[in-house]
């Protein structure tokens, strides 16, 4: 049995603004319909001896990656919450102590959520590959064959062959510049690190505590204190917070005498950057890669997309223009490893387009703000078929819903009203209020929201159907 692990914590950084920290691109359609998480999970299909997926993903993602599993109809074997990121061997880490106390020693396959790989017929042959020598106690990564001289991938080098697609592992080296990338091409002896890995659960636990005793040691603390939350299992907050960051290749894998590298030629990215997305998907006869509403002249090799309105460029080269409702990144392609920077400076001023998009996407629908200044805030909201929000007051704001389309049931102190459209109600401050949605088309309405303070922080639930708890929310999760 092969039980895929799949990673889904990151945030993407690298790919603001169309990825932020609330809502990483894992979670976003990046090249097709299906998000990166469905993706991977899709790719999936058909293959021999897989079982249900076991997710691993940062508490705020919980509602989101359980919602688009549901979406493409596969149940999780479980959906594990890390309360902070800790790299990749503590959720490694978590998994495998996961699924050996449940007296299970399968191959994990874990796989992170944000790859792209086109030729799907030849992963599955990789993973049966891997799960033969995984089988045999080897802990397997798999190097992707280069095609360019990429600095930015770590690569790794082959040691002695096992057969004509498996080797010693070498050595692991960290991200080159561009003339050592080159002559490394030119060798032939090193794969690019694709950061996926198959091994039996009990042989990853079994080298982890040999190399890396205290991070086990912590996680098992951190799981036997956990507790099942609806379809999620939270792991101990406080306990896991003191495991120590670190990733699976420098935690293990460079320091094992059971490494193995099974190279793989599939089409692989892990669309990281603009640049990756500019080099996989398909162009323009001037090689530009084109989204949205957009008019152009005279301009190469490009990447330009907009989300929300027109986007006009004249006489660019080489450029990657990417327009939001509420950000606008311009930057010369070979320069898009530095967006991170901005990122950087986005969060020391406390701006919330670090972290959240105008559209916000909530377990029971979504909301965007259209309009806001001093005192006041207009949003529009949008509540799934069956949907409620919690029951919950503000101590800084009222609110005055309008329904725009569908029919809502208000919960107004003990008054219970039906709202369709273009009715409206008024919600004085400090009134415990909710709102549902008990039809079969969803819900739109608009909120405005007056008072001192208008943040999202100033709520307290009473009541809450996804389990959130009854205090005042984290901005992350109103």
């Amino acid at each position: 049995m092969i039980v895929p692990v799949i990673l889904a914590g990151g945030s993407g950084t690298r790919l603001w603004p169309l990825s932020r920290e609330f809502y990483p691109k894992q979670l976003i359609n990046m090249y097709n319909q299906h998000t990166m998480l469905q993706n991977t999970v899709i790719r999936l299909d058909n293959t021999d001896g897989m079982d249900a997926p076991l997710i691993v993903c940062n508490d705020v993602h919980r509602f989101m990656t359980a919602e688009q599993l549901h979406q493409i109809d596969v149940k999780p074997r479980a959906i594990i919450l890390e309360p902070a990121a800790r790299n990749t061997a503590p959720a490694i880490a978590l998994a495998a102590i996961q699924l050996t106390a449940q007296a299970l020693d399968p191959v994990m396959l874990v796989l992170p959520a944000d790859h792209r790989i086109n030729d799907v017929p030849a992963f599955h042959q990789g993973i049966q590959k891997g799960k033969t020598l995984a089988d045999e106690g080897y802990l397997i990564t798999f190097g992707i064959v280069p095609d360019t001289p990429e600095t930015g991938y770590g690569y790794i080098q082959k040691g002695d062959s096992l057969d004509d697609t498996a080797c010693r592992i070498q050595r692991f080296v960290e991200k080159p510049d561009l003339t050592t990338a080159r002559s490394y091409l030119d060798s032939g002896d090193y794969c690019w690190n694709s950061g996926m890995f198959m091994f039996k659960a009990s042989a990853i636990l079994k080298e982890l505590e040999t190399h890396a005793p205290d991070m086990v040691k912590t996680c098992k603390k951190a799981v036997s204190q956990g507790r099942q939350d609806l379809d999620f299992f939270r792991v101990d907050p406080a306990v896991f917070d003191r495991v120590q960051a670190d990733s699976i290749d420098y935690a293990v894998m460079e320091k094992t005498d059971r490494g193995v590298m099974v190279s793989l030629d599939a089409g692989w990215n892990d669309l990281g950057s603009f640049d990756a997305l500019w080099q996989t998907e398909q162009k323009d006869t001037r090689a530009n890669v084109i989204k949205g509403d957009v008019l152009i002249h005279d301009v190469n090799g490009s990447y330009i997309n907009a989300q929300s309105r027109l986007v006009a460029a004249v006489g660019m080269d080489a450029v990657v223009v990417v327009e939001t409702r509420d950000a606008v990144l311009v930057a010369p392609r070979d320069r898009v490893q530095d967006v991170k920077q901005i990122v950087n400076q986005l969060k020391s001023g406390s701006r919330r387009e670090s972290d959240t998009h105008a559209k916000v996407y909530r377990p029971w629908g979504d909301y965007e703000t259209i309009d806001q200044s001093h005192r006041y805030q207009v949003k529009r909201i949008t509540v799934k078929p069956g949907a409620k929000l919690s029951l919950q007051k503000h101590f800084h704001r009222a609110e005055h819903w309008t329904v725009v389309s569908g029919t809502a049931i208000v919960t107004r102190g003990k008054e219970t009203l039906m709202l369709k459209e273009d009715q409206s109600t008024y919600i004085p401050l400090g009134t415990v209020h909710r709102l549902e949605n008990p039809g079969k088309i969803p819900l739109e309405l608009i909120e405005v929201q007056s008072g001192p303070y208008l943040g999202e922080d100033d709520i307290v639930r009473f009541d809450d159907v996804y389990g959130r708890e009854k205090e005042k929310e984290k901005v992350a999760n109103p």
